[in-house]
């Protein structure tokens, strides 16, 4: 694995060449993207495309990319064309993609902008609040996140994510006239370290939840785009988002193995099942192709 920086006016962007370039078996790179996490968490899926060059890459402000635009927010239209300035550097032509959670979402953004730069795309539970019916309710949902996490700190404010997220069905009077959970039942600390840039946690990524994607771009851009959604997330937060993209877009969500996490191996305590995600992504993109 090779790392490699590239230099732009707003954000020095590190990114991991796993393999050569361009690739010796004739297919694009396979590039692998996240938001709000880093490429670390990209490790154990690589592992099961041994034959494909696999690159991922930190987003600026996180992981190793750092930023000189002196902003704090994270925004699906900047952060599609720093993965464009990457594309380009990568100078292998168009890519196949693998994106989740919010990279799905500037994965979106990046296809409506920049439609030649990506083959397929495979967009894993993009958690896009405008497609959803109830998208009011979540706004609220994700404010009272916000909230916790502000109040009481990161272990609060974690446990009422998971809530969030775990939630199944609609955001309706009962999910609100719950209690506050208890960070401790969740295994979080109870302690406030008195931090508060959590990016996941704070409002400085509700850009990525609040994007409303550009249909007639994505459904005009030579891209092949899959929805994917994980079996055990349907019925949840990025589940509904899932399948309510995939049908904005005229298709079905395609169903992976798994959660949210379904390609961790464990890194952030959160294992998924990375062989059979991998099987079923390398049968999309093969189907695809």
């Amino acid at each position: 694995m090779k790392t490699q920086k590239l230099e732009t006016p707003e954000a020095d962007l590190a990114y991991d060449v796993r393999g050569p370039l361009p690739a010796t078996d004739g297919r694009p790179p396979l590039l692998m993207i996240g938001q709000p996490m880093d490429a670390s968490g990209f490790g154990a899926l690589a592992s099961h495309f041994p034959d494909r060059t696999v690159v991922t890459y930190d987003p600026r402000g996180l992981g190793r990319s750092t930023r000189k635009d002196g902003r704090a927010d994270h925004a699906p239209l900047t952060q599609a064309a720093d993965v464009h300035a990457v594309i380009a550097a990568l100078g292998a032509g168009p890519v196949e993609m693998f994106a989740s959670s919010g990279g799905a979402v500037t994965a979106l953004a990046l296809v409506a902008a920049y439609p030649d730069d990506v083959t397929v795309l495979v967009a894993h539970e993009p958690p896009l609040i405008p497609v959803l019916p109830d998208a009011r309710a979540a706004e609220r949902a994700r404010a009272g996140v916000r909230d916790v996490y502000e109040g009481k700190g990161w272990g609060a404010g974690m446990a009422a994510f998971i809530a969030m997220t775990s939630w199944q069905g609609e955001f309706t009077d009962e999910y609100f006239a719950r209690p506050v959970p208890d960070p401790e039942a969740f295994g979080m600390p109870a302690e406030d370290d008195g931090s508060r840039d959590d990016p996941l946690l704070s409002d400085r990524s509700w850009a990525v939840s609040s994007y409303r994607p550009a249909v007639d771009a994505l459904t005009s851009a030579p891209t092949r785009l899959v929805i994917a959604v994980g079996e055990e997330s349907l019925g949840t937060f990025t589940g509904r988002t899932s399948v309510a993209t995939a049908e904005l877009l005229g298709r079905q969500a395609t169903v992976f193995p798994s959660h949210h996490g379904g390609f961790l191996g464990g890194e952030f305590g959160y294992a998924g099942q990375p062989e059979a995600f991998a099987r079923k992504l390398r049968a999309v993109l093969d189907d695809a192709g």
